[in-house]
């Protein structure tokens, strides 16, 4: 946050005006906010940026805002933080009642005159696309006189302001006026937003290649605004080469249907991997089943980890996607997924929503299993938001749609489904995030999700089984969902193989980590120390699993990388069907052990060494050597 000024009695065009943000997490950034400021500042205006979460203290918040003493106050509304900015604006009317605050964004675009009447601290809404707007707002103050000669919310010039389109803002009488509609800019004319990246390290870098959409589901926002505009190749291509130079962890491109035209996707596509710089990872919203041909042998070439695809099927009810008016060929989505999934080095996340049109209990159920079956490495299950402006929010009696007054609009129940049914699916969701998309149960889920009769009845008796003994009670850690998951199925699956899934559950805990504390589902060891000591002092000398690697190292190095465990179950098997489903696993020793890699059941007890040094760019787990005890001095029957 912005340490503390100097509060002067400043003329309103040396005073800032301040745009700030709230954002749901500190790892997320604003893109809005900072694309305002770059095209006013292209134009000679200066705008000054300030960015906080809803996790501030809304004090320091306040007090933050009245120690930059701003001449003038513009809020980006979401429908994450548009309860936190409610708040938060009327407060700073109260410290700073001379000052202007306005709203933008999407959560206000569309009942501005609504708004004010709700806030009547308000003093406008920048209506539509903001940049050209703000610009000309942001002038039309820089220009004005005296700060305190303007009464509270009352302006001085009500004039100025109705020469500027896209505008909503409550005149010297108090009069509600609304504007023009801003005419929409050519993506060219936008001015890139970043010079540095200094200032966001461990944060998300958002970027956007075009705005709009060509499909028309009656749920989002993006749908409302029907022209579709590409920013020029050229401009993207000058771009990403500052993001291949800085290296960010992650650009989120914020495109809503990235591959909606062919030629503008696979160009950047193209580029990105020519130009791979070894780091950063770029996230693309896409359409499945508009993948072609080229677009698969490009995906191919790529490095695991260089692109990861977000993927909306969000339902298979062919009624639901007819309801929604959503176009998509369900049969491709499923091939072009598998496409994806085979070269083992895209993460795939896949969409679905839950509360729409036609979509009851069962319904939901069939899209749930069928969404599994495609194997994504992120399962996001959402839940219907009514948002402002939307064909949905019209029909919503229609589909006698119950749903929160205030943000985020999300649904409570349907004539499909029950609030009784909302809440089995919240639990579903809350287990599927913390088992499935955590990453870090990949070998347990494959045998335990099969034992019963579909993959969502597992994540629904067990995400009831978690909140009927008190587990969603507390604060869970890691340890804490590994032991909830081996009681469940100890107590309400008596025919498992209790020896087989502690060693599942040791085979995922040490994919990620040491055992610096042995949890006690670790099979007991004692039996092999001498074995595993002889093993690695062996290693040092003859490099037969580590290869040239080992003569690098001393005994106490080599044992320091790696955490050794001899399981007798056929966890490898396990291992290979996760590495099947492309979880990105790292499994080595398939040459020493083919017949192992084929058929693990049949080969006896393994020593498995989770090497730490070598994670798997994907899932981040331990490379895996597999030695067959025999060959690591033991025998089959030790």
């Amino acid at each position: 946050m912005h340490s503390g000024i100097k509060v002067e009695n400043r003329k309103r065009g040396q005073r800032p005006f301040l745009l700030a943000a709230v954002n749901a997490k500190y790892i997320h950034s604003n893109l809005a906010v900072y694309s305002l400021k770059a095209y006013a500042k292209a134009r000679g205006i200066q705008a000054e940026l300030a960015e906080y979460t809803i996790n501030h203290q809304m004090e320091e918040v306040l007090r933050d805002i009245y120690e930059r003493q701003p001449g003038v106050i513009g809020f980006s509304c979401y429908i994450w933080n548009m309860d936190f900015i409610r708040e938060l604006a009327e407060e700073v009317h109260k410290i700073l009642p001379e000052v202007p605050i306005w709203l933008g964004g999407p959560e206000v675009t569309w009942n501005p005159e609504e708004r004010l009447r709700e806030m009547p601290f308000l003093a406008g809404i920048m209506v539509g696309e903001g940049e050209a707007v703000f610009a000309k707002l942001a002038a039309f103050y820089e220009a004005s006189g005296d700060i305190y000669e303007i009464s509270g919310d009352v302006f001085s010039s009500d004039r100025g302001l109705l020469q500027i389109p896209g505008l909503c803002f409550r005149d010297a009488a108090g009069k509600i006026r609304r504007t023009a509609p801003a005419e929409l800019l050519s993506m060219d004319e936008l001015v890139f937003p970043y010079r540095s990246l200094s200032d966001y390290a461990n944060r998300i870098i958002y970027y956007e290649s075009s705005r709009g959409c060509p499909f028309s589901c009656s749920y989002c926002l993006s749908s409302v605004e029907k022209k579709l505009r590409f920013r020029s190749l050229t401009l993207v291509y000058e771009e990403l080469d500052f993001f291949l130079k800085e290296k960010p962890a992650q650009v989120k491109f914020v495109d809503r249907t990235f591959n909606c035209r062919h030629e503008h996707a696979y160009g950047i596509w193209s580029y990105i991997l020519e130009h791979d710089n070894g780091v950063t990872n770029f996230h693309f919203e896409i359409a499945a089943d508009l993948l072609q041909e080229e677009d698969f042998a490009l995906f191919a070439r790529m490095r695991p980890g260089l692109i990861q695809l977000e993927i909306g099927v969000q339902t298979i009810n062919p009624y639901t996607i007819q309801a929604i008016g959503r176009a998509m060929n369900l049969e491709k989505v499923a091939r072009s997924v598998e496409r994806v999934r085979s070269g083992h080095n895209i993460h795939q996340h896949l969409d679905l929503i839950a509360g729409l049109p036609g979509e009851g209990p069962e319904s939901f159920r069939r899209s749930f299993n069928e969404v599994y079956a495609m194997k994504p490495d992120q399962l996001q299950l959402g839940f219907l938001k009514v948002l402002h402006g939307t064909r949905m929010e019209r029909e919503a009696p229609d589909h006698g749609l119950v749903y929160r007054t205030h943000p985020a609009y999300e649904v409570l129940s349907t004539k499909w489904l029950s609030y009784s049914d909302i809440l089995l699916l919240k639990n579903v969701e809350e287990t599927v995030e913390d088992y499935y998309n955590s990453g870090q149960f990949t070998c347990t889920l494959g045998y335990a999700v099969p034992l019963f009769e579909t993959p969502f009845d597992f994540f629904s008796r067990f995400g009831c089984f978690l909140r009927e003994n008190g587990y969603r009670n507390i604060s869970q850690n890691r340890m804490g969902r590994y032991m909830a998951l081996r009681r469940f199925l100890n107590e309400e699956m008596p025919m498992s193989d209790a020896e087989l899934l502690d060693e599942l559950l040791s085979c995922d805990f040490c994919l990620r980590e040491k055992l610096n504390r042995v949890p006690e589902f670790v099979p007991d060891q004692e039996a092999y120390k001498k074995l595993i000591s002889d093993f690695f002092a062996r290693e040092i000398q003859e490099g037969r699993w580590f290869g040239k690697e080992a003569e690098e190292y001393s005994y106490r190095q080599l044992r320091g990388r790696c955490q050794p465990l001899v399981f007798r179950k056929n966890v490898m098997d396990y291992m290979y069907r996760v590495k099947a489903m492309g979880a990105g696993n790292c499994i080595s020793g398939e040459s020493s052990a083919s017949a192992g890699a084929e058929n693990p059941s049949d080969t006896g007890p393994w020593l498995a060494l989770f090497d730490y040094e070598q994670r798997s760019p994907m899932t981040h787990n331990a490379r895996v050597i597999w030695v067959p005890l025999k060959d690591a001095g033991g025998t089959d029957e030790k």
